[in-house]
């Protein structure tokens, strides 16, 4: 599989969910299941990939904005609610946070921003495909530590200075 394929089934099947992820997750193991296992693995190689990448500072930082808040496992599932949300709006996001202001619809964080079941639909695929667990991806692990600069996700002010835009449309 390739990066246009893994894309493709993220849009079609958030579409057909109408936006909604719990739907997502449901229709994307759907999906999931009708690929082999080895493609099942390759999507899930790519999610892996996607969900590394944005583990930054700016992105907790957006996320802590769009959210009122955001712990460790809020930010790990708002990563991958963004990789639900398309390539568009995730390469958007990595490129500059505050775009997010722009990329983003309608956000309810009651709803939006968790992604947590999304996380799981290739592990959840894969399992019931082979009935095993999802091997070893061989990708590199997870950094310890988000990348970039720390910033201080409780001084509400500096927030507002590094996101204006989605600190206007999100906390004000």
């Amino acid at each position: 599989m390739d990066e246009t394929e893994f894309w493709e089934i993220i849009d079609t099947t958030r579409e057909r969910a109408g936006d909604d992820p719990q739907a997502h997750a449901e229709l994307l193991v759907e999906r999931l299941l009708e690929a082999d296992p080895d493609a099942v693995l390759d999507f899930a190689r790519h999610f892996e990939a996607r969900y590394n990448r944005a583990y930054t500072w700016e992105l907790w930082g957006a996320a802590w904005v769009l959210l009122d808040g955001a712990s460790d496992d809020a930010f790990d599932y708002f990563r991958c609610w963004l990789i639900g949300q398309g390539r568009e709006v995730f390469e958007g996001a990595l490129h500059e946070p505050d775009d997010l202001a722009d990329l983003l619809g309608p956000f309810d964080d009651e709803v939006d921003g968790d992604g947590e079941e999304l996380g799981y639909a290739a592990d959840e695929a894969y399992e019931r495909l082979t009935g095993a667990d999802t091997p070893d991806l061989g990708i590199a692990a997870a950094p310890v530590d988000p990348a970039g600069t720390p910033i201080d996700l409780e001084d509400d002010d500096a927030l507002a200075v590094r996101f204006p835009r989605l600190w206007d449309r999100f906390a004000a």
